[in-house]
């Protein structure tokens, strides 16, 4: 079966870095689009970024361009989330998630499964 399980989420002070690791096994991993969203209290969950099955292509959401970057690597059936100068906005549970085809995509009804999310709190 599919699984999907982040890791790298904590407490960080404004300004500072975090790296999100998402590990997949269950598919062939290189075969699919990956990507990332982001869940905050009370609000609804939001697009990151995503990554196509080869890596070459990327969308990363315009609220965090410039800040984030989104990478795989797909022997190591891994995809990952480099987040630098994060602020307090950005606390959030992160998710990862598995997109049913093989194209970076925005869209989150064109992921079919999801990671159980990795909880990022950024103190001011």
């Amino acid at each position: 079966q599919v699984q999907l399980v982040e890791s790298g989420g904590g407490l960080v002070q404004a300004g500072g870095s975090l790296k999100l690791s998402c590990a997949a096994s269950g598919f062939t991993f290189s075969y699919s689009a990956m990507g990332w969203f982001r869940q905050a209290p009370g609000k609804e969950r939001e697009f990151v970024a995503t990554i196509s099955r080869s890596g070459t292509s990327t969308v990363i959401a315009d609220s965090v361009k410039g800040r984030f970057t989104i990478s795989r690597d797909n022997a190591k059936n891994t995809v990952y989330l480099q987040m630098n100068s994060l602020k307090p906005e950005d606390t959030a549970v992160y998710y990862c998630a598995k997109n049913r085809g093989s194209v970076a995509a925005v869209q989150m009804g064109t992921y079919g499964y999801w990671g159980q999310g990795t909880q990022v709190t950024v103190s001011s």
